[in-house]
């Protein structure tokens, strides 16, 4: 009888916890799982805008092409030296040093001049170089803090495509190099990305409190559900004669 008394009283508790946690966990649940078929439904190629905008264009340097001894190259650096790259930018072969520190630097291959940051105008000629839609001509804007959007290398020049999907170009002021693209795809993914973490601000952060809050309200509320499934299985009873 006093067993018989445990469980039943078991029995309502788990009832309760279950309803009510349903009531509270519920629609973050919904949006968790609605948030992540949309993430996994969109392309990531499109997400990244690879259909609109090429990356990586790799250009051919001229073997017959005189550079600068990389002694005087190292010489224009300010800082110590981790790596030196020679690349092309915007037809013309340059060397990008890389210091210690992972600031980044920018010289002529022919003499080792230091060059001076990439500035709008030439921000803009990689972007259209490498972009692949169709748009009229875009405009340019320097940014020099951290948004949901963009927090990569700052300062960096913002390209804005008036396409059909709002491209957004980044270049690097230091390396004119393209640090990323954004387009409507992107922010619907973000914006999905925000709702499965809780992050409703920067978009970032996987560890915030809320997260963490309603992971273990829906561990819980798993649990109560199971412990009611075992309840209330319809069990054989055993014939007495």
């Amino acid at each position: 009888m006093v067993l018989r008394s445990a469980k039943l009283r078991f029995h309502i508790g788990a009832s309760r916890v279950h309803r009510w946690l349903a009531l509270v966990i519920g629609v973050q649940l919904l949006l968790w799982f609605a948030s992540g078929l949309v993430m996994s439904l969109l392309p990531i190629e499109r997400v990244r805008g690879e259909h609109l905008v090429e990356r990586s264009s790799p250009a051919i340097l001229e073997q017959s092409r005189s550079r600068a001894p990389l002694d005087l190259v190292l010489r224009a650096a300010t800082r110590p030296v981790r790596e030196v790259r020679y690349r092309a930018l915007l037809g013309r072969e340059i060397a990008e040093v890389e210091s210690i520190d992972g600031t980044i630097s920018l010289h002529d291959a022919e003499t080792g001049r230091r060059l001076g940051p990439v500035n709008a105008a030439m921000a803009r000629a990689v972007a259209i170089q490498a972009y692949r839609g169709t748009s009229e001509p875009p405009s340019v804007r320097l940014v020099v803090a951290s948004t949901p959007e963009f927090k990569g290398v700052l300062p960096a020049w913002r390209v804005d495509f008036p396409d059909r999907e709002a491209t957004r170009v980044y270049v690097a002021q230091n390396s004119g190099r393209i640090v990323a693209v954004r387009n409507g795809t992107w922010r619907l993914f973000d914006f999905f990305w925000a709702l499965h973490i809780m992050d409703w601000k920067n978009h970032e952060n996987f560890n915030t409190p809320w997260l963490m809050a309603f992971a273990a309200g829906g561990l819980a509320l798993a649990i109560a559900g199971s412990a009611l499934l075992y309840l209330r299985w319809p069990r054989k009873r055993r014939r007495t004669g």
